[in-house]
């Protein structure tokens, strides 16, 4: 299954060495899939390699998240007059 992203033009290589054991377990993959080798490396190393940084990325925000959060309750902002009023009347209307 191609992919857009995958269209640019390919200039730069990457080698690695790998055991039989390993290479015939990728080219077994390969072509269950119906696409050469070189293909099936760069597409799952690609997706991989996609998967890895947005899960990085979704727990850096997460952990900036909890940081702030925590922060907010430690330390909280003074009410403004909004909330000072919504207060007055939640007072009045619960007694």
């Amino acid at each position: 299954m191609a992919q857009a992203g995958y269209a640019a033009k390919r200039n730069e290589r990457l080698d690695a060495r790998v055991s039989q054991k390993e290479k015939d377990l990728i080219e077994t993959a390969a072509k269950l899939r119906g696409i050469s080798v070189t293909d099936f490396l760069r597409t799952t190393a690609t997706d991989a390699a996609q998967q890895i940084i947005r899960e990085s990325e979704i727990l850096t925000l997460a952990e900036r998240s909890r940081k702030l959060f925590v922060q907010t309750l430690l330390n909280p902002p003074k009410p403004n007059d909004a909330a000072i009023s919504a207060a007055k009347r939640l007072r009045q209307q619960v007694g």
